[in-house]
């Protein structure tokens, strides 16, 4: 019989690239996660991972394995969040990941309603923008994850539950002083984009407006990006949780009309969920409901 912790230790490994992230995800030591996967390879009579360099690659096995190592362990944690719906609320913990314009909006405020409600269940978070939030939350490492998904995407079948928090309006952000109310005044200027999502939005909607930005930086730091436009370096557009959770005094803001996207609580595995699952989604609901203020 497969060991369920050496299967989720090729998981962790497969899922972040190497051996070092795998143990600094599972909090093990790199010796430790070495030795397990010796004998999960004893264990199946497979080579499941190769030296590529000072590092390792999963061979076809390996990726086979933990592909599958996924989904058992996405069962076993569905069996055990079952199980804990008939604890209650008396102790346990939840884990939540959430990208970083929630984390400084409205998660701090659900985070304390919760544990004052709630306090012997403990409550974690982890940064995670969403297609790593939605990983984790597959894998079982997080039992909340919040999504964002932007209109001009296709509807994501990924097996998630999503419960809808809120919708955010889509900025213009140029300097000060800087004219152009639209997209395509800024057609020759350079631009500042975030997220692989986020970047693909910007370039989608660009096209829509008849051009191609010209992208000159990349930051996942929305306190950044805006100290880059206050500085005369270029254009981005924000999403309002971003302006929300930081304004730079230097920017100007234009709503975008018809640019937005949907901010999603999500979670993984058959209803019901956990007590301690419900009762994080239902405070998250009630604080996005006041994280922005009327256009």
């Amino acid at each position: 019989m497969l060991d369920m912790t050496r299967l989720r230790v090729l998981a962790a490994v497969a899922r972040h690239g190497s051996v070092t992230a795998a143990a600094r995800a599972l909090s093990y030591a790199q010796p430790s996660i070495s030795h397990h996967l010796a004998r999960l390879e004893t264990e199946t009579g497979s080579k499941l991972v190769q030296r590529v360099g000072r590092g390792i690659r999963l061979t076809d096995a390996g990726r086979m394995l933990a592909e599958r190592a996924e989904e058992i362990l996405g069962r076993l944690d569905a069996a055990e969040a079952e199980l804990a719906a008939h604890t209650g609320l008396r102790a346990g913990r939840v884990r939540l990941a959430a990208f970083p314009s929630a984390l400084g909006t409205f998660v701090p405020r659900a985070a304390a309603a919760f544990t004052a409600a709630h306090p012997d269940v403990e409550l974690r978070f982890t940064e995670a923008e969403p297609p790593d939030a939605a990983r984790l939350l597959r894998s079982g490492e997080v039992d909340v994850a919040l999504l964002f998904t932007y209109p001009d995407t296709s509807p994501a079948d990924d097996g998630l539950r999503r419960t809808p928090l809120l919708t955010e309006s889509i900025y213009l952000v140029t300097p000060t002083g800087l004219p152009g109310d639209a997209l395509a005044d800024h057609a020759m200027r350079r631009w500042i984009t975030g997220c692989e999502r986020c970047r693909k939005h910007l370039v989608r909607s660009c096209a829509a407006a008849g051009f191609t930005p010209d992208i000159a930086f990349t930051t996942d730091d929305y306190v950044a990006v805006q100290a880059l436009v206050a500085a005369g370096l270029g254009v981005t557009t924000l999403p309002a949780l971003a302006l929300a959770a930081q304004r730079n005094p230097s920017v100007r803001l234009v709503r975008l009309p018809d640019h937005e996207r949907v901010i999603n609580a999500a979670v993984h595995g058959e209803a019901p969920d956990p007590p301690a699952t419900v009762a994080l989604v239902e405070h998250l609901m009630q604080a996005a409901a006041t994280a922005l203020p009327p256009h």
